[in-house]
C-alpha cells in the first residue's frame, strides 16, 4: 500500500506540466547533454542513481529528481547535496541555475504574501483582552452548572458475607446543552470562541477531485466560523508551510483565509510530521489565546520522508511524529481515502485526545469536517479532572478504572483516583466504570463513593467545582431473587467489551489471520445479543452490533481489510474510547452509518453540509456565524 501511494505521488509529478524537468528549464541554457559519461570519462547508466548506485524504478515507490543536465537521482539522495548549498552535477559537473522547488520549498503553492518568518508571533489579537482567566473557585451551589454528575451502582445489594472484586459503579457525565434549560442561562447567544489549525495534504496524490472536494470542505468550515474564531492553514507535501497566519475570521478574514486554500496546488510526498511540527509551531507560538483550541489534520498517503520504510512501525514511532508542544492540543485526524495510513492517524488523535474519522467516500469529506467542527463549536467544558474517593474505611478500594482513552490513575492504597476529561461539548456525555473491591460488612448499608469535578466554563473561563452526592448500597445478611444488574452499567460494560474484541480482531487481521479475527468479531456479537440492555433494546448496544456485523464484512478478504477494514476498525475504536462521534465510511450490510454520540450540534451542522449537496457551491464568506 505504501509504495502504491509513493508511486502515484512521483507519477503525478511527473504529469503536471512536464514534472519537475520543465520547471526546472532555463530557456536560455544550451540543450542538455547526451553523453551517459561522468565528469571522470567513465561511463553511467542512466538507470541508476549516480549518487547511491541503486537502479531508480518507479516500482520502488521512491521520488525522482532529473535536473536541467538532463541526469536524474533519488530525490532522497540528492537532497542533502542542494540543502548544504551544492549546485554541481555529481555526473557531469554542470552548475545548475535552479534547484528543485520541492528541494528549497516542498510544497507547490503559490508564494504566502507573509514574509518568512523564524517564528510564528503574528497572530491576530483578540477584540477584548481575553486569555486572562478568572483564578477563583465558584461555588457549584452559587453558578449555573454546565455539568450534571450521576452515580450507579452494579446493583443495589450485597449480601453481607459476600466480598466482591469487580464491583462497578458507573460514573455519567452530561455537559448542558447549547442553549441552556431554560430562559436563563446566558448561553443562548455566547459561545466559547475558538483557535482552529488545519494541517492538509497536498501531496500528488490529492490532485484532481480530491484538492477540490478538500477545497470545498475547508471553505464550509471557515463560512461556519464567528468574528471571534481564528484560523490558520497549513499544507504539506515533501515538506510543509504555513499559507495563512492565525487570524479572526470577520468577512474580511474569510475571504483572504477562502482564496488562500483555493491557491492549494498538488505535489510532491507526503510528510505529515513536517506539518504537524509546523501546527505546533503556530500554537506554541501564540500571543494571544481563546478559550478553545483544535487542530484538524487530513491526509490520503503514507508518510514517507519520517519513517524509514525499514523501521519497524511501532507506536512510539508514531508518537515520535507528535511535537511535545501539541500534548494539550486535541488533533482530529482524518484520514481520506483507502491508501492512507490509519494506524498512524488513529495514533496521533489518541495521543493528543483527539478522533480519528475514515473518510471512505471523497463525498462525505465535509461532512465529516462538519460533524468536527459543530463539536468545537460548542464546548461548555474545559481541562476537566474528575476525582473519586472510597468513604468505607473497611477496606473498600478501587481496583481499576475503566476510562477508555482518557488518562486515569489510582492512588497507592486503591482510596482515590483521577481521570482526566478535558473538554466536553454541549449535551455531550462521558461513561466511566470504576472497579471496587468490596469487603465484608456488618452494617445494613454501605457507602461506597463521591465524586468531585473541577473544570474551567468554557464562555465564563471561571474554574467550577461540583461534588456529586454519596453514592451507597445495601448490605443486608440475605439478598432474594435474582440479582438485577443495572441496565446503565450493563450498556457501558458492553461498549467496553465490544471495544477490546475490535482491538484484537485489528491485531490478528494484521498478523494476517483474518478468519480468527472474524471469529472474535462473531463471537463478542453473539455474547453481546445476550446481555440485558441487548434485550431490552438499548440503541447504543445496537449500534455497537451493527458495527461487529460491519468490521466482520471488511474483514472477509485481504484485500478489502487492507482497503477499508482496518481504517473503519480504528475510526469505530477511536469513537468508543473517546466516547465521541467520528466518520465510519460507507454503511455496509444495508445497515445505516453509526450515529452514536452525535450532538444536536454536530447533527445541525452535518446537516447544513447535506443541504448544499456533493457539489454544491462554494460557501459565501460574507454569512455570519450561526452556530
Amino acid at each position: 500500500m505504501e509504495n502504491t501511494n509513493n508511486s502515484r505521488d512521483v507519477e503525478s509529478n511527473q504529469s503536471r506540466s512536464s514534472s519537475v524537468d520543465a520547471t526546472l528549464a532555463d530557456p536560455s541554457s544550451p540543450p542538455p547533454p547526451r553523453s551517459t559519461s561522468s565528469s571522470s570519462g567513465l561511463p553511467f547508466s542512466k538507470s541508476k542513481c549516480a549518487i547511491c548506485l541503486d537502479e531508480m524504478r518507479k516500482e520502488d515507490g521512491k521520488a525522482i529528481f532529473t535536473a536541467e543536465c538532463s541526469h536524474s537521482f533519488h530525490f532522497d539522495c540528492i537532497t542533502s547535496n542542494v540543502k548544504h548549498g551544492n549546485r554541481i552535477c555529481p555526473l557531469c559537473r554542470t552548475e545548475w541555475k535552479q534547484v528543485p522547488l520541492f528541494v528549497n520549498d516542498p510544497v507547490p503553492v503559490p508564494v504566502s504574501p507573509f514574509p518568512v518568518q523564524t517564528g510564528f508571533e503574528d497572530d491576530e489579537s483578540l477584540p477584548t483582552h481575553g486569555g486572562s482567566e478568572s483564578s477563583g473557585v465558584v461555588v457549584a451551589a452559587h453558578h449555573r452548572q454546565a455539568l450534571e454528575i450521576k452515580l450507579l451502582p452494579q446493583v443495589s445489594a450485597v449480601e453481607r458475607s459476600v466480598t466482591r472484586g469487580d464491583f462497578a459503579v458507573l460514573v455519567h457525565l452530561k455537559a448542558e446543552g447549547a442553549s441552556g434549560d431554560d430562559d436563563r442561562t446566558p448561553r443562548t447567544t455566547t459561545r466559547a470562541p475558538l483557535d482552529l489549525i488545519t494541517v492538509l495534504d497536498v501531496s500528488g496524490s490529492m490532485e484532481g477531485t480530491k484538492l477540490q472536494l478538500l477545497k470545498n470542505a475547508v471553505a464550509f468550515v471557515i463560512d461556519n466560523l464567528g468574528e471571534t474564531d481564528r484560523l490558520s492553514v497549513i499544507a504539506f507535501s515533501s515538506n510543509a508551510r504555513r499559507l495563512f497566519p492565525l487570524r479572526l475570521m470577520t468577512e474580511t478574514g474569510k475571504r483572504e483565509a477562502i482564496q488562500s486554500v483555493n491557491s492549494l496546488v498538488a505535489g510532491g510526498g507526503t510528510n505529515i510530521a513536517e506539518g504537524l511540527k509546523i501546527g505546533a509551531r503556530v500554537i506554541a507560538d501564540r500571543r494571544w489565546r481563546n478559550p478553545v483550541s483544535g487542530m484538524m489534520l487530513l491526509s490520503d498517503g503514507r508518510d514517507n520522508f519520517t519513517l524509514s520504510r525499514s523501521q519497524m512501525r511501532l507506536r512510539t514511532d508514531y508518537e515520535s511524529l507528535l511535537p511535545s508542544s501539541v500534548n494539550r492540543i486535541p488533533i482530529h485526524t482524518f484520514g481520506f481515502g483507502v491508501d492512507h495510513d490509519a494506524e498512524l492517524m488513529h495514533t496521533i488523535s489518541q495521543v493528543s485526545s483527539g478522533t480519528f474519522s475514515f473518510i471512505e467516500a471523497e463525498s462525505v469529506i465535509r461532512d465529516a469536517f462538519a460533524q468536527c467542527i459543530g463539536g468545537l463549536l460548542s464546548v461548555v467544558v474545559l481541562d476537566q479532572v474528575v476525582e473519586i474517593e472510597c468513604l468505607h474505611e473497611g477496606g473498600l478500594k478501587i481496583s481499576s478504572i475503566k476510562a477508555g482513552s482518557y488518562r486515569s490513575r489510582v492512588s497507592s492504597d486503591g482510596r482515590s483516583a483521577k481521570i482526566d476529561v478535558g473538554d466536553m461539548y454541549a449535551e455531550e456525555e462521558r461513561d466511566f466504570l470504576v472497579i471496587l473491591e468490596l469487603p465484608l460488612c456488618e452494617e445494613e448499608s454501605m457507602r461506597l463513593v463521591k465524586i468531585r469535578c473541577v473544570y474551567r466554563d468554557a464562555v465564563s473561563r471561571e474554574i467550577v467545582r461540583v461534588e456529586s452526592e454519596e453514592l451507597s448500597i445495601g448490605r443486608p445478611e440475605e439478598v432474594t431473587g435474582e440479582e438485577v444488574v443495572s441496565v446503565e452499567v450493563d450498556r457501558q460494560l458492553n461498549r467496553f467489551l465490544v471495544s477490546e474484541a475490535m482491538s484484537e480482531a485489528r491485531i490478528l487481521a494484521d498478523g494476517g489471520d483474518l478468519e480468527g479475527a472474524v471469529g472474535v468479531l462473531r463471537n463478542r456479537e453473539r455474547v453481546l445479543a445476550e446481555t440485558q440492555s441487548a434485550r431490552g433494546g438499548d440503541g447504543l448496544v445496537q449500534s455497537l452490533s451493527s458495527e461487529l456485523g460491519a468490521l466482520q464484512e471488511r474483514m472477509s478478504s485481504r484485500r478489502m481489510y487492507e482497503r477499508s477494514g482496518r481504517a473503519y476498525a480504528f475510526s469505530s475504536m477511536s469513537s468508543h474510547s473517546a466516547q465521541r462521534a467520528t466518520a465510519r465510511g460507507w454503511p455496509t450490510c444495508g445497515s445505516p452509518a453509526p450515529q452514536a454520540y452525535q450532538t444536536s450540534s454536530m447533527a445541525r451542522m452535518v446537516g447544513r453540509s447535506q443541504e448544499l449537496g456533493i457539489k454544491g457551491t462554494k460557501p459565501s464568506p460574507a454569512r455570519r456565524d450561526r452556530s
